[in-house]
């Protein structure tokens, strides 16, 4: 569909096309990394739509490179605080101009937001997220067990019932400039830098830090530079009681801002993940990602867009996948999923993607 199109075809009659679409993501990290794809998208096939996202100014970074696109700006402390703040909020969007609302979060909070804006005749769509059929992978015996739709589609049919057409599109390895705090204290890159995010928020989906440490000393061997990821002060810790094990392994959990990290990812030969943020963040840039999987499984729609399934390394058991995203303790107590995991096998995996 070209942007200069007049109308969309619709749930079967014609409509005219939004002029300026409010999309809402504000949270969880990792899915608002998964928007950006389509945000670009949009904007890549719509050049006259006016696109503002409701998200956090933290993950602003996500987003740089997408043109005429700009935040709205949320004031969580004062008029958009508590129970009215939702609907000072769809005020605000109203008298911007916003005409379409694209609700990719279908919380409470972004109901009302979207509800109000209808009633004042903006049209409107939100997400499905799937959640029957996630959690139907995630019983045992299941028999239909295959891929669902990723989140990253689920975002865009938001859009295509909005009438708008695209097809979001993985990145292209991106080479951004190296962080002046990583050119300062490590110098230019002459071999092989791999990235490493041990952590994710849930322990089902964390590799032992005992087989950790095994990992990045073997890929320390080969590497010139091994850079450990992640965020919180206990994270920090971990990391730098790793990182101190080898010389060139270096913890930057706390070194730079949300755009270094990127830009910085960008530079890396692999990225080892767990099912976390990080693996969205490496995809934002075309870094090749090695994930290891416990509890969780690909299928359920959050691998990396553009990302190598034979990069994924998991175990098939029967208890496994026993949870969407990972919030549920292991049914018989030891994260066999994970802890069966061999470390030869995560890094083989590693050099077996560098070298490709």
């Amino acid at each position: 569909m070209r942007s200069d199109s007049l109308f969309a075809t619709h749930d079967n009659f014609m409509k005219p096309l939004p002029k300026h679409i409010l999309i809402i993501r504000q949270s969880l990290m990792g899915d608002v990394a998964m928007t950006v794809p389509v945000v670009r998208a949009l904007r890549e096939n719509y050049p006259d739509v006016r696109i503002t996202v409701l998200t956090r100014p933290f993950y602003a970074p996500f987003f740089r490179g997408i043109r005429n696109m700009r935040f709205f700006l949320l004031n969580r402390h004062v008029r958009h605080k508590g129970f009215w703040g939702p609907f000072r909020l769809a005020a605000d969007a109203k008298r911007d101009g916003v005409d379409a609302v694209a609700d990719m979060q279908n919380n409470i909070s972004s109901r009302i937001i979207r509800n109000i804006l209808r009633i004042k005749r903006c049209r409107v769509a939100h997400i499905d997220a799937g959640h029957d059929s996630k959690r139907r992978l995630c019983r045992r015996g299941y028999l239909n067990f295959h891929q669902l739709k990723t989140t990253v589609e689920r975002y865009a049919d938001v859009l295509r019932d909005l009438g708008f057409e695209l097809k979001p599109q993985p990145a292209l390895g991106m080479q951004l400039p190296v962080p002046l705090a990583i050119n300062y204290l490590h110098g230019k890159k002459t071999g092989p830098w791999i990235g490493i995010a041990p952590f994710a928020k849930y322990s089902a989906k964390i590799y032992p830090v005992e087989q950790m440490e095994r990992v990045v000393a073997e890929i320390a061997r080969d590497a010139q530079k091994v850079f450990i990821f992640g965020g919180g002060s206990e994270e920090r810790r971990l990391a730098e009681q790793i990182a101190s094990q080898s010389d060139n392994v270096f913890s930057v959990i706390g070194v730079m801002g949300l755009g270094d990290e990127l830009n910085l990812i960008s530079n890396l030969d692999v990225m080892l993940t767990m099912d976390s943020v990080s693996m969205q963040m490496a995809s934002l840039v075309g870094t090749r990602v090695v994930s290891v999987w416990g509890a969780t499984h690909p299928y359920a729609g959050y691998y990396g867009l553009g990302q190598d399934p034979s990069c994924a390394v998991q175990l098939q058991l029967e208890c496994r996948p026993c949870s969407v995203v990972g919030n549920r303790p292991c049914r018989h107590g030891d994260y066999r999923c994970l802890t069966e995991i061999a470390p030869e096998a995560i890094v083989g995996k590693v050099w077996e993607t560098y070298r490709k």
